[in-house]
């Protein structure tokens, strides 16, 4: 899994500066079950297949989504909106797809369309009980955190 931590350490913390205007400190990364989720109003995911299988999602609380979507689209509430929606999704998929592209060179990569679930302690469901997630918290206007949770299982035979 240390090959993928700093990829995505590298790339979120990039994509938040460029074009969040933000910058974010990554914090120390660690496993966890389907419970990642219960302490997030909001995640966007994207599915993983190829020649790695799995999932990358991006979790934060609605006032944090808020303020994202606040300097991304100048709109700023203080409920889940659709701009809320799309902010969270497009973030998600740019860190998604600038990751894969950085891993090209080491496997065949095939991410799908963002998807983002909203409510407190939403449920993510992973197929495989068994299946932990690497979570990459990174710090955010101060106290605020954002998780990047990613799954990954490597099938280098290519099946999709």
């Amino acid at each position: 899994m240390e090959q993928y931590i700093q990829p995505f350490v590298q790339v979120t913390t990039s994509v938040f500066r460029d074009f969040v205007r933000r910058e974010i400190t990554p914090e120390r990364a660690y496993f966890a079950g389907k419970e990642a989720f219960l302490n997030w109003d909001i995640s966007g995911l994207i599915a993983l297949t190829g020649e790695v299988r799995g999932m990358v999602a991006l979790s934060m609380k609605n006032a944090t989504a808020s303020k994202i979507t606040g300097i991304l689209t100048g709109i700023q509430g203080t409920i889940v909106t659709d701009d809320m929606v799309d902010a969270v999704g497009e973030i998600v998929n740019i860190i998604t797809g600038n990751v894969k592209r950085n891993l090209e060179n080491m496997f065949r990569i095939i991410i799908s369309l963002p998807r983002v679930i909203h409510g407190k302690a939403h449920l993510v469901v992973i197929p495989d009980a068994r299946t932990r997630l690497l979570c990459i918290p990174f710090r955010i206007f101060g106290d605020e955190t954002i998780n990047l949770s990613i799954n990954i299982d490597e099938n280098k035979s290519g099946d999709d």
